[in-house]
């Protein structure tokens, strides 16, 4: 097991470039099972999860070869099995998009039961009940989720609550369904429009992605083509709360910076100064930060997975701010690590209290999650003193080189065993 090591109290300053988006990577590659043809999908991050459903559709039967170290081709039309039950696949969230393509394809799926970052409950059950809408019967058995059809017929679904996963798995099982399927009360979020784009690129029919309404007529078949990943709105986040949080001067390079209007919003309210590109954000500090509210919700509102390293970059801001998470019941598990490090933090239910604090001290640390592990990186860099991280396999999963990209903004960081 490895750990980071990080030697805290240091201005952080240069350019960054992001890489492309995790949660739109973790769902095309498992849309690929869907294509007849070669896709070669570009700007993939070159982290955990992709290499693990990259095994995954593999293990199935597909024919895969990386070009570069983010381009991948991918040939499906080899792929024989409709199960993907190994212990790898339990272990990570996105593994459920395998049951929307899998479905779509054969019209019958086994996937084990998906895992991930443990903070709160994120029940499956309005992918459950897009899939029973479109014709399909499920069962659990020994923690596998076994689906089949007959067929599957376009129908009208309204989703309980706004959910990323049940959007995109729903259209996943959609593309190649009889008729028209149209989806209420959709997710917006950034990766959904990108789902939708690449499957329209290889022969999809789908309109209103990125709004709360979905359309999506069914076609006989997808082909193959290129399609180039969006860059990684949460990454890039992590690195704008960086350069607030370590009174740094950043230029976070290769992003959409609409993707990034509630954060920066944010960032300008607590007195951070920035400037915007066509596809750039430079995020300079200037002043003492000054604290603030924020509710997490659903796109476009402030993003659940920049609440730990906003909550870390507040620790630096005069005052008592607010934090009220309202998508996850258990996301502020990680406050505990923080506290060992003199974090003045208050939990009240899904309401944190932070208060501003003087100086951070170096601790030893363990990561709870993906994005808390990135929370625990931005407080080693502004602590005096050493920092270490452990579970540092929460982080991969989700941030390319970040030792790499940290060292060359001037952060001292580096990896042990």
């Amino acid at each position: 097991m490895s750990k980071l090591c990080i030697q805290g109290d240091t201005r952080l300053v240069g350019d960054v470039k992001i890489s492309g988006a995790k949660n739109a990577a973790v769902a095309i590659l498992p849309a690929t099972i869907l294509v007849e043809g070669i896709t070669i999908i570009e700007n993939l991050p070159n982290i955990n999860d992709v290499a693990i459903l990259n095994e995954a559709i593999i293990s199935m039967g597909a024919v895969t070869k990386f070009l570069d170290l983010h381009t991948l081709e991918i040939d499906a039309t080899t792929i024989y099995k409709y199960s993907a039950t190994e212990p790898c696949i339990s272990k990570m969230r996105a593994s459920y998009y395998l049951l929307g393509a899998l479905l779509g394809r054969f019209k019958k799926a086994e996937v084990a039961m998906p895992g991930g970052c443990d903070f709160g409950g994120r029940p499956i059950d309005q992918h459950i009940k897009g899939f029973r809408a479109l014709g399909a019967n499920i069962e659990i058995e020994d923690n596998i989720i076994k689906i089949n059809a007959d067929r599957l017929i376009g129908t009208r679904i309204y989703l309980d609550m706004v959910s990323v996963g049940a959007t995109i798995n729903i259209m996943l099982a959609a593309v190649l369904a009889e008729g028209t399927t149209t989806i209420e009360n959709a997710a917006k979020e950034p990766h959904i429009v990108d789902v939708a784009n690449f499957l329209n690129k290889m022969g999809a029919k789908i309109i209103g992605a990125g709004t709360d309404v979905i359309r999506i007529k069914g076609v006989s078949k997808l082909h193959g083509g290129h399609y180039n990943i969006v860059p990684d709105q949460i990454e890039a986040g992590t690195f704008m709360l960086i350069a607030a949080a370590t009174k740094g001067d950043i230029c976070v390079r290769n992003i959409i910076p609409e993707h990034m209007d509630s954060l920066t919003s944010k960032l300008r309210e607590i007195g951070v100064t920035l400037i915007e590109g066509d596809d750039y954000i430079r995020v300079i500090w200037k002043q003492k930060l000054t604290a603030t509210q924020i509710i997490t919700l659903p796109y476009p509102g402030f993003p659940t997975d920049l609440q730990p390293q906003m909550l870390v970059s507040l620790l630096q801001a005069q005052g008592v701010s607010t934090i009220v998470e309202s998508i996850f019941d258990n996301r502020f598990q990680y406050v505990d690590e923080l506290r060992k490090m003199g974090a003045n933090i208050t939990i009240d239910g899904t309401k944190a209290s932070i208060e501003g604090v003087d100086t951070l001290y170096g601790a030893n640390l363990v990561a709870t999650d993906l994005r808390a592990g990135a929370a625990m990186i931005i407080a080693g860099l502004v602590a005096k003193g050493t920092t270490t991280i452990d579970n540092v396999r929460y982080i991969d999963r989700g941030y390319e080189d970040i030792e790499k990209k940290l060292t060359a903004l001037g952060a001292q960081i580096f990896r042990i065993d």
